[in-house]
């Protein structure tokens, strides 16, 4: 998200963070904990129609140095994003108006301590709390980047919520973080997210991708040694921003609704792969316009293309994914048009200079690509996007690989 605190430009350590708790509040903070950013490795825009995702936690996180308040007061501050300490006061602490300011970066955090105290959770948000009501002092910095679709906005959510569910004992389970989170940036913050960005940075594990249907919320933790098999996914960072609150992301969500409600089915998830051109038809029928029913064919195979990933991994074949990331792309550029000449330009490029499959990732109109390759592969490939970039006019695009990673937790 444009406007979440997070670069890669410095570097930063639960020491680091904690000191700069010290200098902004004047006090030690109680810990320090860590959430990560993620990439999806296959499933995009599936997980709001109760489908399959794989997504695989980044060694980039944002770390949290944060104590405990028992006047109901919340005070955060970031290393990375411009102004002082934003102060609040958790009674007061409401929704913003569709279609208004969505309150810049605190809003994440604001909307955590907001979520727990809707439902119970935060000691003194039974009703009768008053000033009792429990609070907390927050520092935050981010080596997520930020627009670039790798979940900057949900490892701000997520060890927000990591944190204060261990300072005031809540026992909330890692999953339930993630749907807390979810709920603080779709009913607080404005935006229509899905659970994937909130249960890779809470729930991954380091070394893995993780598989989870975002229907009944079942995980699997699928190995995934990159390096041990010789081959690297490297991430490619457009550096064009985009703001998924700005009603393109909204769109595509209400059209696959639109659809869903027109064949008298739950969710897109519902369609079987194997009934896809009459479904289709049948939209048609309903008077479903050409661009809706694209929709629908990216869900529903892309949701099949998670399966194939599955499938293959569990083989044993990883170098065979990488066609279905490529068909991937494709679907995304062309049946939800959610790409831009940026992505397409990394997933060409890489292609053509010998990569096993390329396609973007993230929520689209902008931020980044992955790419995997053969290891003795990797430079060249790297090299030939960040040259067609500069032929093309483009800023140079930020490369670096994907290492898969461990969820929130404690340093």
């Amino acid at each position: 998200m444009s406007d979440t605190p997070g670069h890669d430009t410095h570097e930063h350590g639960p020491e680091r963070t904690a000191e700069a708790f010290r200098e902004v509040f004047g006090h030690a903070p109680a810990g320090v904990w860590a959430a990560p950013g993620r990439v999806n490795l296959i499933g995009e825009h599936t997980d709001y129609n109760d489908g399959f995702v794989m997504p695989l936690a980044l060694p980039h996180t944002c770390l949290a140095a944060v104590s405990p308040r028992s006047d109901g007061v919340l005070r955060v501050h970031s290393g990375d994003a411009p102004g002082g300490v934003v102060e609040l006061r958790v009674a007061d602490l409401a929704p913003f108006e569709a279609g208004g300011d969505r309150g810049g970066w605190a809003a994440y955090p604001a909307g955590v301590v907001w979520a727990l105290a809707e439902a119970g959770l935060l000691p003194g948000s039974g009703g009768s709390g008053g000033d009792r009501t429990a609070g907390a002092d927050l520092h935050f910095e981010s080596t997520v980047p930020t627009g670039a679709g790798l979940s900057s906005s949900a490892a701000l959510e997520v060890v927000t919520a990591t944190a204060l569910n261990e300072l005031y004992g809540l026992g909330i389970a890692p999953q339930r973080i993630a749907q807390l989170c979810q709920r603080a940036e779709n009913a607080f913050v404005g935006v229509p997210c899905g659970i994937m960005d909130q249960t890779a940075s809470a729930c991954c594990t380091e070394g893995h991708a993780l598989f989870l249907d975002a229907r009944d919320l079942t995980q699997r933790q699928v190995p995934f040694d990159l390096a041990a098999e010789g081959l690297r996914l490297l991430v490619v960072d457009t550096q064009v921003k985009h703001e998924l609150g700005d009603g393109a992301y909204a769109n595509r969500r209400a059209a696959c609704e639109t659809a869903a409600r027109a064949l008298g089915v739950r969710a897109l998830r519902d369609v079987p792969f194997e009934e896809l051109d009459a479904t289709l038809a049948e939209l048609e029928r309903l008077g479903c316009d050409a661009a809706t029913r694209r929709r629908v064919r990216h869900v529903v195979t892309e949701d099949r293309r998670v399966e194939e990933v599955i499938e293959r991994l569990d083989a044993g074949d990883t170098r065979s994914i990488g066609p279905v990331l490529t068909a991937g792309h494709a679907s995304c550029r062309d049946d939800f048009e959610i790409s831009c000449a940026e992505l397409d330009l990394v997933v060409e490029t890489a292609n053509a200079a010998g990569a096993l499959g390329a396609r973007m990732t993230g929520g689209g109109f902008g931020g980044s690509a992955i790419v995997l390759v053969e290891e003795a592969d990797a430079e060249a490939v790297s090299k030939s996007v960040t040259e067609a970039f500069g032929a093309a006019g483009h800023r140079a695009p930020r490369i670096f690989p994907a290492v898969p990673s461990a969820g929130a937790r404690r340093l």
